[in-house]
């Protein structure tokens, strides 16, 4: 195949024909066409995948990466040192949980948390931002989510009523505890539910009252919770449960995965759309030239040189669609990055700023999809091209 004679073809066939104005305005729709849609899959799939990371970031703090826990076996101080034995660079929190009510003009339902301040402040950032000031908690205080904080109308350091349910000597009944507890810091998740559902106590003084001396499981941080997980359920004993943090959440990322694909291949359709200019401008271009083509065949060139001079036209004008968009997308990205554009409502989201994290392989995939698109759209006309029949032509032509 005579590249040269190609190339030189496809230079001539870009120039701007006044007798057909038409077929480049159409080549002009499908370049602005793939190009926006390219820029568009971009920036959509930027927001998406920061979005989702954020909520992942999230529940992740706030459910820990694995959490072994009391279930036919109590998890205790044995427990807690069968781990540290076998895994001693992860980091442990040990708890107990129970529900309690906080009374302050209304009563609000919490979800109690007895910790170690020091340990809870090593696996949880939140936790460790709010205490990140009290040097020694007393054993009576507590610290609860900004929400809840807020609604009850209190300062820091103010005292409260707390109400636990506790099951009686002979497990006939449940009595009411009531203890007076102070507030010392509130946490930030930026997650209503846990904002408003959530509070932390000194674990000794939980302890004492609800007089429990087992846990009721342990936090741990570990640097692959996925690997890690099943490490740790091999050397625990039958009767003790271990879940991740991933495990807890299956079906709220499972939607996000699903709503990602969809929004992906919707987006898709505006490249594939596009593509079809590419492919009407190539056909109405062999319809112009087909006296031309006829006496390239009849001078000596080949379907395959015919074959590629239209390919490559197609080729071409996608390619730079697709390298336009592409920068048109990364440099939309940066702009809703570095500048507040969009403000989002932090009560909703859990974020104030747009978070964009646009990973590699996705930029790869849209990338290699609408090549495969403009490949496509290009191909059925550089055949229809390579197939014209030169006596016809030149005989009415």
């Amino acid at each position: 195949m005579n590249k040269k004679f190609v190339n030189f073809i496809i230079k001539r066939y870009l120039r701007f024909d006044k007798k057909h104005p038409f077929i480049y305005i159409s080549f002009f729709l499908a370049f602005l066409g793939i190009m926006t849609g390219v820029a568009t899959l971009i920036i959509a799939m930027g927001i998406m995948n920061g979005m989702d990371h954020e909520f992942e970031k999230k529940l992740k703090v706030m459910n820990y990466p694995i959490t072994v826990y009391s279930s036919l076996v109590k998890v205790n101080n044995n427990t807690l040192k069968l781990l540290k034995k076998h895994f001693p660079n992860f980091i442990y929190s040990p708890y107990i949980e129970s529900s309690a009510i906080i009374q302050r003009n209304s009563l609000n339902g919490v979800l109690l948390y007895g910790v170690d301040f020091h340990k809870e402040s090593k696996i949880n950032y939140i936790f460790a931002k709010a205490v990140k000031n009290i040097k020694k908690p007393g054993l009576f205080d507590v610290v609860i989510g900004k929400r809840l904080f807020n609604d009850l109308g209190i300062a820091k350091n103010e005292k409260v009523i707390m109400i636990f349910s506790k099951i009686t000597p002979f497990g006939f009944g449940i009595t009411p505890v009531m203890k007076k507890v102070k507030i010392i810091s509130f946490f930030n998740s930026g997650l209503i539910a846990y904002d408003k559902g959530i509070a932390y106590m000194n674990i000794k003084g939980l302890k004492r009252i609800l007089h429990q001396n087992y846990y009721s499981g342990i936090h741990i941080s570990s640097p692959d919770p996925f690997k890690d997980i099943e490490k740790i359920k091999k050397i625990l004993p039958p009767g003790i449960g271990v879940i991740g943090w991933w495990q807890q959440n299956g079906n709220f990322f499972a939607a996000l995965r699903m709503e990602k694909r969809a929004l992906f291949l919707v987006l898709m359709l505006i490249i594939i759309v596009a593509s079809l200019n590419i492919i009407s401008s190539l056909l109405m271009m062999i319809m112009s030239k087909r006296k031309e083509i006829a006496l390239m065949i009849s001078l000596g060139a080949g379907k395959k040189e015919i074959k590629a001079i239209f390919l490559k036209l197609g080729m071409l004008i996608g390619i730079l669609a697709i390298f336009f968009g592409s920068v048109l997308g990364l440099f939309a990205l940066w702009i809703l990055k570095n500048f507040d554009i969009i403000k989002l409502p932090a009560d909703v989201y859990g974020v104030s700023r747009l978070p964009i994290d646009l990973s590699f392989t996705d930029f790869v995939l849209i990338n290699v999809g609408a090549f495969i698109i403009v490949l496509l759209s290009s191909v059925y006309p550089a055949k229809k091209a390579a197939n014209t029949d030169v006596l016809e032509t030149l005989r009415y032509e």
